[in-house]
């Protein structure tokens, strides 16, 4: 579409004011902080000059062939409220105009500078990595702490006998960090090497006036010839390691040593296409238009392709081939079918190609990289060619000026999308047409949003048979379906002709992938605190240690006088100066620099144990469980909220249409699994009620297939793939039932037909097939619905849909397509039929459409449809509302005018296109309305009643209806009948009337919602009662959500066993989370699997996303990846309680032998006058945390299990020790806790830091008692009094110590743990008989040490003596506790060895999981047998059934059969509903058994609220009033709209 430009100037605020949730971050201060400094990073050099003009313009330029075009012309629209400070401006770029003055500088330099296309994702360079990884690695305060002591061991005075050694730890931790960050940087490099050296082809020998005075600065030739040389010596190497491999090979085991490539893995080569593009480097190629014939029709009613097959592009047509009933003429068609006298207007789109220009005819397309790639240039795309920058397309190969798109790497969706190039560039084939070109772009600058963009294109229209005249000035706008976007991929499309706009760093795809947050674990964030705390230790230690020894020194009338050559420090003071630093390198190992890199090499491990969990892959989408963010693996053990989405993520997203109201007519049979468990509540044989229904639907089906081809040969009817089984429909269809209904029918599934936005695939055969990809799998099923019954989408043409309308193609032009949002929740299309007729087609929410569908009409309609789809969604099936609008000729000509100029707007082009829509969707006539089922996942129920059993609140968050979600609550376990449900509602809109419900429901709770219960309610994590559960929508949610309601909303959200949210917008979904996550001080976790859940997955403290069937955008943005919503049981209670418990327990015991050395070592200096000398050898010190201790608690964190995952899923509440952050607490660190209602809560056998102490006493003090009233010599005389064979006395027995009590506090005893201990405690003895063997290692007082204390017996029995009385006391109240006092996982551990587990051994590993199909509820029509056929759970005899702690509750998985609650969460005792129910109600004289039998459950029990709330849809919306449909006399006309 272009237009004439308006008068005025556009410079509003641009497209951003409504950023889609897709892109959307968290809100928190540091995210907010780099979110701006990505977009000053952006705007800097490239738009800060920018911003100092005006972006619309309205002087005019020099040196412009277009008489001004690049600077002189105005916005398409005009805004009266719009600001023209230039503060967002937008950027222009020229093609074939020299850039006019006002984009020059003073110097005559242009202003802006556009950013190169070479991406680098890598953090380094060959010549920035050694400087910049270590100031990374220095960030780190623990290796800036290490690097003091190194420093101050190179100074003689502080007493450091081997500074060199000093190096050695610290150097091993940079060295290995940075061996692992220079192998993952290395290969993002290789990645970002591919990627920009991949080919394209650009036009070259021509002048790109945005770029062309673009310098390469110095520094940038420097790094360029740096990165050459590297890559060059790679190269060589490789090559070189090549050519030795492949010498002496035949060909075939060459081949049998290289991976084929496949059709699906290797880059297309494009050489092979038409003819070889190598050959003509040198010259122009000419882009031929692929033919698209029309489709002939044979007698059988096949589809044969004449002439050239263009495979799957859906069908489109070439001009002069249209079908009858299609437009044809000029400018002006007369309508083949229908009144002869009605002249339908073409637009006149103009062409970019200026035909008077002269060229010199130079310019051609060449293969180049993609790094070259720069702002302004032309590109040529191929077929299944990626795109390598943003990129607006003038043409493509198809006459249409459509192409087809995969944006799977942009945005995880698979399915193909359609991109439409500009009308007023479709001319243009050759490069000679790229020079004939001249225009200008104004775009907005560079944003996130992935889909919206806002630009414009201005050229001078020149007639040829006019030379003289200088033009017209012409725009046309350019919005994202005109955009190609890095990342994507071209698919089903010869070539595609564009210009690019943004490259590099500015594009879409790296701007997103700039803003990502990164999330620390719980643990993680307290335990800086504990490094501090000891750091503080460690400061209290070298001050005692200065102070006493300055002391000592200035007192002058101590032993140490007559042996000392006088102090360092010469004066008392500056000796406790020059003490306190040498105790600080003394007592270095009370701050561990070896615990970072081992964290971080637990949760690299415990990583990949969750990704090869393979009771977490899903098979049927080939995916496992994949971590995403490595480092908050234990958070996954504290989840104590989980916030579900429930389309994708509780159900399948598999969408099959089954039931539709037409005219007040209800059709469609179906049996679904919310009616089933809705029959359950209600005392109902299900089985018998499943099995008779499906036999039903099977008959129906025959009947309806039978019926269909009575009517129509349809040759794209495929009996598997109906859905809609209604044969009653194809008799009404038929005229059974009158020409009125017939009507109703035909013209609700021709709004469905013509309705949408979906791209046809043919598939050759026979019989045919036509297959849709839709954006959304609700919109594929009802065009597939449409196609079954006769209405078929063959194909688009230019601007029209292709139908077969039972047997006759006809085409229906398509004038408008008024899109879906969330904020509209309604599509739109405005068509022209064959008859010449307008016809708006509108369908959407219930409430949407019902509140504009014409006032005081369809009085009885309304309520019937209305009744209809509550019915519908009670059976836990998605509704949707059909309507249309028939619009005169002027009407809409004067609206689309408003609509061309919303259209055409740069800024707030959204918005103004919404109000525009909004004008033109009123005045509605109802047609009826559909239903759709999305079924339950397999294993949902069972998973929410485990994650119920363990302590964790689910809530649902969704954006379905409320009935809808309430039948899938009752489905999938979350609600049950003995709950009382509160509908939350308000009487008025107002903060006033939410705040009054909320006041009437607390006081059922007997609270008020004051502070006091808000500190108490974050100290209980006990689950609530199960006797509640809460239902509200999004404008109540709105309410609540302020900051005067939140905190009385969260707590009697709290009190409640389950909440459902419904009809909540994504920012609704993240704000309901942060008032939890905060309000609370509790761990989240958010799992959904599409772009509408983004924005509360990465505020909750762990996100999952599901890959789901119609994208992966959850997937990108989550911490971790999963195939269904079943996996998460696992995640979550075993995985995630195992690397809590594990993570916990290590940095535990990591501190406690670190207090147990360096005491040691401080207990030695009350005997020296604490004047820093060394106890132990120097090597000790340094390699007590590198190799003696470390491997075990290593293993420790990494393998370490209290029970197996079996029994972790078998006894759920275990996880609840998680939820109570009882793992990990300062009273476990440091000291013990009194219980009042337990009284001593032995806890004495988990604080570590007073056993440390007391060990260190021990330790010391048992050789100190040895040594003091007796010396001891050696067989040949030697003495072994001194301090350094008093030390490896100590120091040995003390390694065993530490090592004995990490494998003490170890659960798994397995033969691997042990011997790792076993080997880290004789590594002490073999380094110090071997490295004191030798003169040359030690030193000279440190010789023979080993051999002489080895040779010792009182050095074995003071080991052992020493070993005893440490562990001793832990071995006691260990055993008490685990006696007296024990912990759920200790019965649950002395059960297993009883055997009372062993059960679970003779199930299937997946026991925990129901993998067969939904039971009962099953709605596999084509399946009916599969009822009732589900296998029964073993349960063991009861002499052998475990006997669980007084904490653990029978669940559905422990198979407990004294327990009346099974795993279906129904609670259903065997109590029947009331025998007086009233009789049975037909709606029409047809019987339709499935609406009749939902009917009758419903009569017998409506739930409660229902009655006295009047909540339901049905009363609503009876009782709605259009509020968006005026009378004609009382709306606005078009030509005052507020837009001009």
């Amino acid at each position: 579409m272009a237009t004439k430009p308006a008068q005025g100037n556009d410079v509003s605020k641009p497209g951003g004011k409504r950023m889609r949730w897709a892109t959307q971050r968290v809100t928190s201060i540091r995210a907010q902080g780099k979110r701006n400094a990505i977009t000053n990073r952006f705007h800097i050099g490239g738009h800060v000059a920018e911003k100092t003009r005006d972006s619309g313009g309205t002087e005019s330029g020099d040196g412009s062939n277009l008489g001004g075009v690049g600077r002189d012309t105005s916005d398409i629209d005009e805004d009266p409220g719009s600001n023209n400070d230039g503060t967002y401006p937008s950027r222009r770029m020229f093609f074939n105009i020299p850039l006019p003055d006002d984009a020059r500088d003073a110097d005559g330099r242009p202003i802006a500078h556009f950013t190169r296309n070479k991406i680098r994702t890598s953090k380094y360079t060959p010549l920035s990595f050694v400087p910049k990884n270590l100031w990374y690695q220095f960030h780190n305060i623990a290796n800036i702490y290490f690097l003091i002591l190194i420093i101050l061991a190179f100074f003689p005075i502080f007493g450091a006998s081997d500074p060199g050694l000093n190096v050695v730890p610290l150097t091993f931790i940079l060295f290995i960090t940075a061996v692992k960050d220079a192998i993952e940087d290395w290969r993002r490099t290789v990645l970002d090497n591919e990627l920009n050296n991949s080919p394209v082809h650009r036009l070259v020998n021509w002048n790109n006036v945005n770029t062309s005075e673009d310098k390469i600065s110095v520094w940038r030739r420097i790094k360029k010839a740096s990165t050459r040389g590297v890559m060059s010596i790679v190269g060589l190497r490789r090559k070189k390691k090549k050519d030795k491999s492949a010498s002496g090979k035949t060909y075939t085991e060459r081949a049998l040593d290289e991976p084929r490539p496949s059709i699906e893995t290797r880059r297309t080569n494009r050489d092979s296409v038409a003819l070889s593009r190598d050959s003509v480097e040198q010259e122009g190629i000419q882009m031929t238009p692929v033919p698209s014939p029309l489709p002939h029709t044979t007698s059988n009613g096949e589809e044969v392709m004449s002439g050239r097959n263009r495979s799957n592009t859906g069908l489109s047509y070439e001009d002069g081939e249209l079908p009858i009933g299609a437009f044809d003429g000029p400018l002006h068609r007369d309508l083949k079918d229908g009144p002869k006298n009605i002249h339908i207007p073409v637009k006149f789109h103009g062409s970019l190609i200026n035909p008077l220009k002269q060229i010199p005819e130079k310019a051609r397309f060449k293969k180049d990289f993609w790094k070259n790639v720069q702002v302004g240039d032309f590109v040529r795309i191929y077929n299944d060619d990626p795109i390598p920058a943003d990129i607006v397309i003038l043409s493509t190969s198809d006459p249409d000026g459509a192409c087809y798109v995969e944006t799977k790497n942009l945005d995880g969706e698979t399915n193909l999308k359609v991109r439409n190039a500009l009308q007023s560039g479709k001319k243009a084939k050759h490069a000679r047409d790229c020079e004939h070109m001249e225009f200008v772009i104004e775009s907005e600058p560079p944003h996130a949003n992935l889909y919206q963009y806002s630009g414009v294109v201005r050229w001078r229209q020149r007639d040829i048979k006019k030379p003289e005249e200088a033009g017209t000035d012409m725009a046309e706008p350019i919005s994202i379906n005109n955009l190609m976007l890095r990342g994507c991929s071209l698919r089903n499309t010869e070539w595609v002709l564009g210009v690019v706009i943004f490259t590099g760093e500015e594009t879409k795809i790296m701007i997103n992938s700039g803003i990502s947050t990164r999330k620390r674990s719980r643990i993680t964030r307290e335990l800086n605190w504990n490094v501090i705390y000891n750091f503080m230790i460690l400061l209290g230690m070298c001050i005692v240690s200065g102070v006493v020894n300055g002391v000592t020194w200035g007192e002058g009338n101590h032993s140490f006088v007559f042996f000392e050559y006088g102090s360092i420090g010469k004066t008392p003071a500056l000796n406790g100066f020059i003490t306190f630093w040498t105790g600080i390198i003394l007592f270095q190992n009370l701050v561990p620099i070896s615990l970072y890199i081992t964290l971080e090499v637990i949760k690299t491990a415990q990583a990949f144990f969750i990704y090869s969990d393979t009771l977490m892959y899903y098979e049927r989408l080939d995916y496992p469980c994949t971590p995403k963010s490595w480092n908050i693996s234990d958070d996954v053990g504290q989840i104590e909220y989980i916030f579900s989405d429930k389309t994708g993520t509780l159900t399948q997203n598999v969408m099959e249409f089954k039931k539709a109201t037409i005219n007040g007519v209800p059709y469609g049979e179906a049996y679904t699994e919310a009616q089933a468990g809705l029959q359950k509540r209600q005392g109902v044989n299900v089985e018998l009620e499943s099995a008779k229904a499906h036999k039903q639907i099977a008959l129906d089906r025959i009947k309806m297939l039978e019926a269909l081809r009575k009517i129509h040969r349809n040759p794209y009817l495929h009996d598997e793939e109906l859905t809609f089984v209604a044969p009653d429909f194809v008799a009404d269809l038929n005229g059974a039932t009158g020409n009125a209904q017939r009507k109703a029918n035909q013209d609700f599934m021709l709004a469905l037909a013509l309705c949408h936005t979906v791209i046809t695939e043919k598939t050759p055969g026979d019989p045919p097939k036509i297959e849709f990809k839709a954006q959304s799998p609700d919109e594929a099923a009802l065009v597939g619905t449409a196609r079954d019954c006769g209405f078929t989408v063959l194909g688009r043409s230019q601007d029209g849909i292709f139908l077969n309308v039972l047997g006759e193609e006809k085409e229906y032009k398509i004038l408008n397509t008024l899109e879906f949002n969330s904020s509209r929740k309604r599509m739109s299309a405005i068509v022209r039929v064959p008859d010449g007729r307008i016809i708006l087609y509108c369908k959407g929410a219930d409430s949407v459409i019902y509140s504009r569908l014409k006032r005081s009409e369809q009085a009885q309609l309304r309520k019937d449809t209305a009744e209809h789809l509550e019915s519908f969604a009670r059976e836990g099936l998605r509704t949707l509302c059909i309507a249309q609008r028939l619009l005169g000729e002027d009407e809409y000509q004067l609206w689309n005018k408003e609509y061309d100029v919303a259209a055409a707007a740069v800024y707030d082009r959204e918005d103004k296109l919404e109000m525009v829509s909004d004008a033109i969707e009123t005045e509605l006539t109802l047609l009826g309305g559909t239903a759709i089922e999305d079924r339950l996942q397999d294993g949902v129920p069972d998973t929410i009643a485990l994650l119920g059993d363990a302590g964790i609140k689910l809530w649902v968050l969704t954006g379905d209806k409320v009935e809808t979600a309430i039948n899938i609550g009752f489905s999938c376990n979350l609600l049950n009948n003995d709950m009382e449900l509160i509908v939350f509602k308000t009487e008025e809109d107002t903060i006033a009337s939410a705040g009054k419900e909320l006041e009437k429901h607390l006081a059922k709770f007997n609270i008020t919602g004051s502070d006091e219960e808000l500190k108490a309610a974050r100290k209980n994590h006990e689950p609530p009662d199960a006797g509640h559960a809460i239902v509200i929508d999004g404008d109540a949610l709105k309410l609540v959500l302020t900051e005067e309601l939140r905190q009385k909303f969260l707590l009697l959200c709290k009190r409640c066993k389950s909440v459902l949210c419904c009809r909540v917008s994504p920012s609704q979904k993240a704000a309901v989370v942060q008032m939890v996550k905060v309000g609370l001080d509790v761990m989240t976790l958010s799992v959904g699997d599409g772009a509408n859940d983004v924005a509360m997955i990465q505020e909750a403290d762990v996100g999952v996303g599901i890959a789901g069937e119609e994208g992966r955008q959850a997937v990108m943005s989550s911490d971790y990846a999963i195939g269904q919503f079943r996996f998460l049981q696992r995640l979550v209670l075993v995985h995630g309680r195992w690397s809590y418990r594990r993570l916990g327990e290590t940095i535990a015991n990591f501190f406690y032998k670190n207090m147990v050395w360096t005491f040691v070592l401080f207990w030695y200096q009350l005997y020296n006058n604490f004047d820093g000398s060394y106890f132990f050898d120097y090597t000790y010190i340094l390699l007590v945390n590198l190799v003696f201790t470390s491997i075990p608690i290593g293993l420790m964190g990494i393998l370490d299990q209290d029970v197996s995952d079996k029994v972790s899923l078998a006894v759920p509440q275990l996880y609840r020790r998680g939820i109570e952050r009882k793992e990990w607490t300062q009273t476990k660190f440091w000291y013990i806790s009194i219980s009042p209602t337990k009284g001593l809560q032995l806890i004495v056998s988990r604080i570590y830091m007073l056993d440390g102490i007391y060990q260190s006493l021990i330790c010391f003090f048992m050789a100190y008692l040895l040594f003091s009233p007796a010396t001891f010599v050696t067989s040949n005389g030697l003495g072994l009094e001194d301090r350094e064979r008093m030390g490896v006395y100590v120091a040995c027995a003390t390694i065993v110590v530490i090592n004995g009590y990490i494998l003490m506090n170890t659960y798994r005893w397995d033969w691997l743990m042990v011997l790792v201990v076993t080997i880290s405690t004789l590594l002490i003895w073999f380094w110090t008989g071997v490295y004191t063997s030798f003169p040359g290692n030690s030193s000279i007082p440190f010789y023979m040490a080993g051999a002489e204390a080895y040779g010792q017996l009182s050095f074995w029995v003071l080991s052992l003596l020493t070993i005893i009385l440490c562990l001793l006391p832990r071995f006691v109240c260990k055993s008490f506790q685990k006696i007296f006092l024990p912990r759920d996982v200790d019965i649950v551990r002395e059960q297993i060895r009883q055997g009372k587990f062993a059960y679970l051994d003779q199930e299937e590993c997946s026991s925990h999981v129901s993998e067969k199909g939904s039971s009962a509820g099953s709605t596999d029509s084509t399946n009916p047998g599969n009822a009732g056929n589900a296998k029964p759970q073993f349960s063991p005899d009861d002499d052998t059934r475990p006997m669980y702690p007084p904490s653990v509750a029978a669940t559905g998985t422990t198979h407990n059969p004294r327990s009346q609650n099974g795993s279906d969460g129904t609670d259903y005792t065997g109590h029947r509903a009331s025998l007086e129910q009233p009789p049975p109600r037909f709606s029409v004289e047809r019987p339709r058994p499935s609406f009749e039998r939902l009917r009758q459950s419903m009569d017998r029990t409506r739930p409660s609220f229902e009655a006295s709330d009047d909540f339901t849809s049905a009363a609503m919306l009876t009782r709605m009033e259009s509020s968006h449909s005026q009378t004609p006399t009382q709306r606005k006309p078009h030509g005052s709209s507020s837009l001009r």
